[in-house]
């Protein structure tokens, strides 16, 4: 019975600690099909841009984030958002995810000029 407790207490603590060394990251947040031209489905969905490559998301939805087609919006523009999560089957299963506010630089492009 001891060895029992042990092993269910070692892999809670290994479980814990695994939980802690996923850290918040911000990354760039869009629908998939408007803004990073990723194919497979119709319609529009939520996707986010780590290291140059668009994952589709799981664990949050594109509409629970405000109007996806208004002009800040997700099918109109890429935003940063601030997540929590892992690439699993080639998507992003987010455990969280925090839109961040646009800041008045986002709305121009690198030359200054707005869009």
């Amino acid at each position: 019975m001891k060895k029992l407790v042990i092993v269910a207490l070692l892999t809670f603590g290994i479980n814990a600690l695994n939980a802690q060394e996923k850290k918040p990251q911000v990354v760039e947040a869009s629908c998939g099909q408007c803004q990073f031209g990723m194919k497979g489905k119709a319609g529009c969905d939520l996707a986010v841009r780590i290291d140059g490559k668009a994952y589709f998301v799981d664990g949050t939805d594109i509409n629970k984030h405000g109007d996806a087609h208004a002009e800040d919006g997700f099918c109109s523009a890429i935003r940063k958002a601030e997540v929590v999560g892992e690439i699993k089957n080639d998507r992003f299963v987010a455990s969280s995810f925090k839109l961040l506010p646009l800041k008045k630089d986002d709305h121009n492009n690198h030359d200054g000029h707005k869009h």
